[in-house]
């Protein structure tokens, strides 16, 4: 029986779905509760202030705000928060 087929089929020809990962929103960037920041495998950016960490290692806000990248503990580690936008003070009328 022969070990190498004559001619016909290749035993190429498949491909995985690529998995849509990397930053969903940028540094100064307003985003609202629940607003996906980074899809990621693995921590490669720890969640700060006001960010959530899914089961996946999505980060995502957890409040209204403005995105901030920051450097924290060595130089090499990085994290994510949101800062609530100041509100502007209104003066008292009258």
């Amino acid at each position: 029986m022969a070990h190498k087929k004559g001619v016909g089929s290749s035993r190429n020809g498949r491909d995985s779905n690529a998995q849509r990962l990397g930053v969903k929103r940028f540094g100064g960037e307003a985003v609202r509760a629940g607003t996906i920041i980074i899809r990621q495998r693995g921590t490669k950016v720890h969640p700060g202030t006001n960010v959530g960490c899914g089961k996946d290692h999505t980060l995502y806000s957890l409040i209204d705000g403005e995105v901030k990248f920051e450097w924290y503990r060595k130089p090499d580690q990085k994290k994510v928060s949101v800062y609530a936008a100041a509100q502007p003070v209104l003066a008292a009328a009258g």
